[in-house]
């Protein structure tokens, strides 16, 4: 089928709520509403309001109880609306969700998966435009995974339905109804914690995940390099291996993502690389990432994060060196 990552997370969605008669679906208006951004749209009138609900707006409340009811035996995938209110429950992540298997010596698992949308680009204000991706993948016990198309995105949730960990689970707004994919109707998983070659090339490295899949894609076709491209797909656990493989092979290493700048997934990545890869690089890392400063205005949101001519510049400054 050809569809959105919006249907393909549905589909997805549908799979597991058919698959697992112990999965529930809940949060603010993914009952009757289908969600803010239509995601879970459906799914109440297939399966009831016992197994998908609407929630009151507290985020804490969603998270602790989803935690509860993990705990409990149950597979529950609580939605939160926007990346920038799942602070409300950060608590509820990092000191419970995040420690229990642990804490209790396996006793107890957490299998939860966390849904939000995240990052800018589509005009909406700050506190619905964070990449809080860096909070939770520094954080052990939690899986953070981010998908840059629809294929990626249903085959991940899948994956991570079977799982007994907690997942954060961060679908980018930008993408949500960018494009259409070719999308199998039956279930299928994409491994967790394996990037993807999206692209073969001997002459630069371009790391990235999430919103900036399609930029940087967009970018390389333009100016006819020789770069490969790699979608992280997973930023925790990360998959240094096929970092690493490339980096060696092309000599050149640059890390592009939509989140600040500062303390990001692109200095761990950089710092991995120098680390394991320092003497096979001909070039110095490049990161190319937003400014270390709020989200700004929706009118301003287009110099704030990285856009097409800051990525072509970028390789340009990579390829003289």
């Amino acid at each position: 089928m050809m569809t959105n990552m919006v249907g393909a997370l549905n589909n997805a969605l549908d799979i597991i709520l058919n698959e697992n008669k112990n999965s529930v679906v809940l949060g603010e208006d993914v009952g009757k509403d289908g969600g803010v951004f239509r995601v879970t749209e459906g799914l109440q009138a297939k399966y009831g309001s016992e197994r998908v609900f609407d929630t009151p707006l507290a985020e804490s409340v969603i998270l602790g109880a989803s935690i509860g009811m993990a705990m409990s035996g149950m597979l529950p995938i609580p939605e939160v609306q926007f990346a920038g209110f799942m602070y409300m429950g950060f608590d509820q992540l990092i000191n419970h969700a995040a420690r229990y298997r642990s804490r209790s010596r396996s006793r107890f698992t957490v299998p939860m998966i966390v849904r939000t949308p995240v990052s800018g680009g589509v005009r909406t204000l700050e506190h619905h435009s964070d990449s809080p991706e860096v909070y939770y993948s520094h954080v052990g016990g939690l899986i953070v995974v981010e998908p840059s198309n629809p294929y990626d995105a249903k085959g991940l949730m899948i994956k991570a339905s079977h799982m007994n960990d907690p997942v954060i689970f961060l679908e980018p707004t930008k993408l949500y109804r960018l494009f259409k994919q070719e999308v199998p109707e039956e279930s299928y998983e994409v491994e967790i914690g394996k990037a993807k070659v999206v692209k073969e090339g001997e002459k630069l490295s371009i790391i990235t995940y999430g919103t900036m899949v399609p930029l940087v894609k967009e970018v390389v076709e333009k100016k006819a390099i020789d770069a490969e491209i790699i979608d992280l797909r997973t930023i925790s656990p990360l998959d240094e291996k096929t970092i690493l493989e490339s980096v060696r092979k092309t000599g050149r290493a640059m890390i592009v993502h939509e989140a600040q700048l500062s303390f990001g997934a692109g200095a761990e990545i950089a710092a991995r690389i120098a680390e394991k890869a320092i003497f096979e690089l001909d070039a110095p890392i490049m990161r190319v990432a937003s400014d270390s400063l709020p989200y700004p205005f929706p009118g301003y949101e287009n110099f704030y994060i990285p856009n097409a001519i800051k990525v072509s510049a970028a390789i340009d400054r990579m390829m003289s060196q």
